[in-house]
């Protein structure tokens, strides 16, 4: 479990660590203001911090209400974009802009995009991506994903009833 950022980061290899730090700098100067860096999720994540939004995660709500995460994996680094996972707009947007700007193909999941090429990074459009949504219109987005009825509370069934001939 990672404990720090600066302890996240001297975990990588040289390699790794230099594109990864780009990367973290791409987004800290992009990234509109409000947001917080933060360790979450055993990734460095940017997240909007519970004095703006003091209902937090709804899963964890003793968490911070998560945006984006960074993550060295297996394989290479991963973006974690919850605003491409909750706004179709965006994610086509994305998805349209990506081939303009690398010829890898994308590789993405929900929220993730992998970069397993890490001198294809298309830096440009990710600087793009990380400044497009605010923290306010962060939380409006989520708060709009949201269930309908978000209440933990456990509706009765209704019961069974047993239709009865009319005579």
């Amino acid at each position: 479990m990672v404990s720090s950022i600066e302890d996240y980061i001297e975990s990588l290899s040289e390699e790794r660590k230099i594109v990864f730090l780009e990367l973290r700098k791409l987004i800290k100067k992009n990234l509109p203001k409000g947001f917080e860096e933060t360790i979450q999720y055993n990734m460095i994540g940017y997240v909007v911090p519970k004095k703006l939004y003091p209902a937090g995660y709804h899963v964890t709500p003793e968490l911070a209400l998560p945006f984006i995460h960074i993550a060295s994996q297996k394989h290479g680094l991963a973006l974690y974009h919850m605003g491409i996972y909750s706004d179709p707009k965006l994610l086509k947007w994305f998805q349209t802009e990506y081939p303009k700007h690398s010829s890898s193909k994308l590789d993405m999941g929900k929220s993730c995009i992998r970069f397993r090429k890490l001198d294809d990074i298309p830096w440009k459009l990710l600087a793009e991506l990380v400044s497009k949504i605010s923290p306010k219109d962060w939380i409006n987005v989520y708060e709009s994903n949201l269930p309908k009825n978000n209440s933990k509370e456990v509706k009765p069934k209704k019961r069974a009833t047993k239709k009865v001939k009319s005579v």
